[in-house]
């Protein structure tokens, strides 16, 4: 797997008719504890639903965040200990069982005192053959074979569809090289992100020292690298500019990338492992233009120290404890506001789920999802896509000729729920308990080679891009596929035995944002098939933009820190997704039998239990670092937006908490965005 460093009283309530309906008793399944009912709901529906759990919680010292996806990934990763620890130390799993080779992996981790012992001892030779480069070939080619272990030294490389012939897969090559968080963090000037520049060249010295430079040299070699890395920020494209498909596909026979950067392909290619084919995807062709550059215009000597730093950065996490310390300060502390380092057992958990998450999902799917979930998660589902292709029918805004289209690519979402029908065989994969390190590129070759061979073949459309245990779902464009994992379908998101208002302001609205993601901004460029393809009329596609440009306005307006604001242009597409996913979710629910009702639960109407589920799934604390972090990179906006902002454009949250003129959420329906 890549490994990258740079993925939550009711007594002041406004209820018209509470005394002419009968109300239910029955089990709760909302945090009525956890409400603020002080904050008038039209005024800031967030803080209503969540207010008194906010004031209330802290942010525990090893994490930056907290909220609902976090403590459910504290739970997975809980889960993930019992069955780890189980067959780590079972000695009766059969050699070259699924069960025996996770549990070899997980006992590696742990043997902290062999880690400690062999130091950076396991990348020694790696590091020797940085030291015996002689040209600037040489080390883009030293480059490509790390790739091979898993390492996204100086570029980015792997199998990807063609977007624009979505049956066959291609090589595809992109920015990469970088150490700063996006290629911005290297212009700007405000103090928060020169303090983040300086923390970074410490921390690249740090490493230098730690692998034996002195430290004069060490500082000296930073600067320079730091330098190197501004020049590959040049020729990088940023968050904002990454986000437009066709601006970013670029179908090129290796003939012409070879005469237009300087690098030989072919060549370049091969030290890949890549062989028979003529052409390649690259989505940036200007970074490779200004690599060649680079490498030509470098000294060697600083290419060194750069592979250097790079390559133990990789796998500092995993090195004795003077590397890890240095990485958390870093990624941890500076990068995130994180106070201390997660326990060591979360940490070895993570990175099982990371190299050999099949067979850890294996195992965590026999224990902990029941097939019924899977049978109810189904019909959620098939009831929003209904509900979307009579919400896409009744448009006012689109022809009938674009609609037709729309409900051809619906029809054809592949849905995909709780883990994968066929599991990853990890037969070659040879894992040992005293050596993470080496453990950590088995299973990465593994990976490697699986990738580049299915590179020229047809797309195989069972594969999933999420292991079993995670806790997120998605929608892929080039499948024209929704994927929900098991580790999201638990509560509060999704309860088996849950009032249907409770299940569709939660997981139904998470179900309604992966299927808006194939209408969004980006999302609509993709056809049935998922192809790269134009299938709007230009008046229809017109309006969308219109109507998406008033997406954008309104969280433009969302001041977070100091004078940062949301970025509109950054989270359109997450904003789409959120205002289309509630919205989708709210009219599938009213098809519901308790939607068709007025019955009372805990003196709620069905219409308010279901806008308090969707606030309180959203519930989030982020430490400031993170919250800065997060704005300039996370195509999402921030929790408090992704609640107030959808429902101000949603006329059902007004009539069930009698939202008036004159309170903060209250938009005129002039002003509301109306798309799905």
């Amino acid at each position: 797997m890549k490994r990258s460093h740079l993925a939550l009283l009711c007594a002041g309530m406004l209820l018209a008719s509470c005394g002419t309906h009968q109300e239910k008793q029955a089990q709760t399944f909302l945090d009525f504890t956890g409400m603020d009912t002080i904050v008038v709901p039209g005024d800031n529906f967030y803080l209503y639903a969540n207010g008194n759990w906010l004031k209330h919680t802290e942010i525990p010292p090893t994490q930056s965040s907290w909220g609902t996806f976090i403590i459910l990934r504290e739970n997975a990763l809980k889960n993930m200990r019992l069955i780890l620890d189980s067959v780590a130390n079972d000695k009766n799993l059969p050699e070259g069982s699924i069960a025996k080779k996770v549990g070899d992996l997980y006992a590696s981790g742990m043997d902290s005192a062999t880690v400690e012992k062999l130091g950076i001892t396991p990348l020694q030779g790696d590091l020797q053959k940085i030291e015996q480069l002689k040209s600037p070939t040489d080390v883009l080619y030293f480059a490509a074979a790390e790739h091979r272990k898993g390492d996204d030294l100086l570029f980015r490389f792997y199998a990807s569809p063609d977007d624009k012939n979505s049956s066959k897969m291609l090589a595809q090559f992109n920015q990469g090289g970088l150490g700063l968080p996006t290629r911005d963090y290297y212009f700007r000037t405000d103090s928060a992100t020169k303090a983040v520049q300086q923390a970074y060249l410490q921390y690249v010295t740090r490493i230098l020292t730690l692998s034996g430079e002195d430290s004069a040299k060490a500082r000296e070699e930073a600067g320079k690298i730091m330098q190197l890395e501004t020049a590959l920020a040049k020729v990088s494209k940023s968050p904002v500019e990454l986000r437009d498909p066709n601006a970013n596909y670029h179908k090129l026979t290796l003939k012409q990338l070879t005469a237009t950067t300087g690098i030989d392909w072919n060549s370049f290619l091969q030290q890949l492992g890549v062989t028979g084919q003529d052409t390649a995807l690259v989505g940036q062709p200007e970074f490779y233009k200004g690599l060649a550059q680079q490498l030509k215009a470098t000294p060697l000597p600083v290419w060194k120290a750069y592979l250097r730093f790079h390559l133990i950065n990789n796998y500092a996490a995993y090195l004795s404890k003077p590397f890890v310390d240095a990485s958390f300060d870093y990624y941890g502390r500076t990068l995130r506001g994180q106070r201390e380092q997660q326990e060591r057992w979360k940490r070895m958990c993570s990175m099982v789920d990371n190299e050999m998450g099949d067979g850890l999902g294996q195992l965590y799917v026999a224990r902990f999802f029941p097939p019924a979930a899977k049978q109810r998660m189904m019909e959620l589902v098939n009831n929003l896509q209904k509900t979307y292709e009579e919400r896409i029918r009744n448009l006012d805004w689109m022809s009938d000729s674009t609609k037709q289209k729309a409900i051809q690519k619906l029809e054809a979402f592949t849905k995909k729920i709780g883990y994968p029908d066929k599991w990853k065989d990890y037969a070659t994969v040879h894992i040992v308990r005293d050596s993470l390190i080496r453990n950590i590129q088995s299973c990465d070759e593994y990976e490697y080679n699986r990738m580049i061979a299915k590179i020229g073949k047809p797309v195989d459309r069972s594969e999933w891009f999420m292991t079993a245990p995670t806790v997120n779902a998605y929608y892929n464009p080039t499948f024209n596929e929704i994927v929900f994992p098991a580790g999201i379908l638990q509560p509060p998101f999704f309860y088996q035995n849950g009032d249907d208002a409770v299940n569709y302001g939660a997981i139904g609205a998470v179900i309604g944002h992966e299927m808006t993601h194939g209408f969004d901004d980006e999302g609509r460029q993709y056809d049935a098939d998922g192809n790269l393809r134009n299938w709007w009329t230009p008046q229809d596609s017109a309006r969308f933009m219109q109507k998406a440009q008033l997406v954008i306005e309104q969280y433009n307006n969302s001041v977070i820190l100091d004078s940062l604001h949301v970025n509109g242009k950054l989270t359109l597409g997450e904003n789409i997704a959120d205002i289309g996913g509630v919205a989708i979710a709210y009219a599938a629910f009213k098809n519901t039998p308790e939607g068709k009702s007025n019955q009372l639960i805990d003196g709620l109407t069905p219409d308010q239990r279901f806008f308090l589920s969707y606030a309180q799934i959203w519930r989030m604390k982020n430490t400031d670092k993170l919250a800065r972090l997060r704005l300039q990179t996370d195509p999402h906006s921030p929790e408090m937006y992704r609640v107030n902002n959808p429902l101000s454009d949603l006329t059902a949250f007004y009539q069930a908490y009698n939202v008036q003129p004159g309170q903060k959420m209250y938009r005129p329906d002039s002003l509301r965005v109306h798309i799905w």
